[in-house]
């Protein structure tokens, strides 16, 4: 049988995975590290201790007998920049997406290549500073420019991880032989991908379809490897040539793809966490200067398609909003996932249920748009409340409500992507579980 190995790495957890040609979950494991810190004083991700674990996890599972591993994918979170230098050696720190953006810069640069308004729409992109991951570069640029000239590839994070994979699998990293410099190794290996360029970025002119002009303006562009797609033209290192290595993907859009792979039928799926992101592949509607004022955007999925998202804050409303409740009736704050609670703590949690999931459902319609969806799939938090699922049903009575739940969902995705590069079985339309909810 035939193996596929995943790293999914999140800001808090480092997930290791080995899937079987079912998909089935077959060897996990997960670790934390503590951040550090960058030049400036602003926490990050420790990017030495994150390559050490990438490298280790990758020697550990090719060297289990028990697996025939003939594929390696990873996916990570978004937004995040690892600059190399010609012998392709990290030259920053690995910058927090949250670390403040100056604002005078950022006046700077609207000035300079138009309104916010202009940019943001072409780009599918809203206004959120260092989130904008093109705008660090520009921040390297006009505050750091001794390093920016340095830089011979900017790697959004997914990319790097493929990159040190890389290394780990060809045998003459370590020792690169005459023929074969550490730099051109790193040409070699590096590349930029879409799902990782095409996500709130301001990289990315959705209405033309490449890279915005903003960006060969500042000469940015020749910092950017090949741009590839998830799903193809894979990075075999001829000491293992039967292992096939993808380009790695953000993890949003790895997320969405066992339901794009299961569902042919269109389909919003409501992401929930701490933001609740209403996603919808099959929106093909250019953003708007009104979707974009009530937190719209756009990405592209791993396939190059773009997807209609509206975000709301729902997840953190709830925790808040169950603490307030918990403290004030003294129970705990799971109470709402209890059988037997006071009657007039029920009918509390009730009605600001009721108000969160107004907002919800103004939220979705706006990823909804005027797509023929019928159907409506929630994972993560609230799939599993009944309160917020039954009155999200019966706020959609022309739709069908499923809660979905699928293990490790963003994990899956990424090595669904690449499925033809190592599973010769097909692939299977029930992954998911799902339970209809009637409003």
């Amino acid at each position: 049988m035939s193996y596929i190995l995943l790293l999914d790495i999140g800001k808090t957890n480092k997930k290791c995975f080995v899937f079987d040609e079912d998909y089935q979950i077959v060897f996990e494991k997960n670790t934390q590290f503590a951040e550090t810190t960058d030049e400036d004083g602003e926490p990050c991700e420790d990017l030495e201790l994150l390559k050490n674990w990438i490298l280790a996890s990758v020697r550990e599972v090719l060297d289990d007998a028990r697996f025939q591993i003939r594929a390696i994918n990873c996916t990570t979170y978004g937004a995040s920049f690892v600059h190399l230098d010609s012998r392709g050696q990290p030259l920053t720190a690995l910058y927090n997406y949250l670390k403040p953006y100056p604002r005078e810069l950022q006046k700077q640069f609207f000035d300079t290549y138009g309104s916010e308004e202009n940019i943001s729409l072409e780009t599918a992109s809203p206004e959120l500073g260092s989130l904008n991951s093109g705008l660090q570069l520009y921040w390297l640029k006009h505050q750091k420019p001794w390093i920016f000239k340095q830089i011979k590839w900017s790697l959004h994070l997914p990319q790097y991880v493929s990159y040190v994979i890389s290394l780990v699998v060809n045998l003459e990293v370590n020792s690169p032989g005459d023929s074969e410099s550490p730099g051109e190794f790193t040409s070699k290996f590096t590349t930029s991908e879409i799902t990782s360029i095409g996500c709130h970025t301001m990289l990315w002119d959705f209405r033309k379809n490449d890279y915005h002009d903003w960006v060969k303006a500042e000469g940015i562009l020749e910092k950017f490897p090949p741009l590839v797609k998830s799903g193809g033209d894979f990075k075999s290192p001829p000491d293992y040539p039967k292992i096939n290595i993808g380009h790695g993907l953000h993890d949003s859009s790895a997320a969405l793809i066992p339901y794009l792979a299961c569902f042919e039928e269109p389909f919003v799926l409501i992401s929930t966490g701490t933001w609740c992101i209403s996603l919808n592949p099959f929106n093909q509607e250019p953003l708007t200067s009104e979707e974009l004022a009530q937190d719209c955007l756009c990405y592209l999925s791993y396939e190059d398609n773009p997807v209609k998202a509206a975000r709301y804050f729902g997840g953190y409303e709830h925790e808040q909003a169950v603490k307030i409740m918990a403290a004030e009736f003294g129970v705990a704050e799971d109470f709402y996932r209890q059988v037997q609670i006071p009657e007039d703590l029920k009918t509390r949690y009730l009605a600001f249920m009721q108000q969160l999931v107004e907002k919800q459902v103004a939220s979705t319609r706006l990823a909804v748009g005027n797509c023929p969806i019928r159907r409506i799939f929630v994972d993560g938090g609230f799939s599993k409340n009944e309160i917020y699922m039954r009155l999200l049903a019966a706020s959609f009575p022309e739709m069908e409500v499923f809660a979905a739940e699928v293990s490790q969902a963003t994990a899956l995705g990424a090595a669904m992507s690449i499925h033809s590069s190592w599973n010769k079985k097909p692939l299977s339309k029930h992954l998911i579980l799902r339970k209809q909810i009637m409003g």
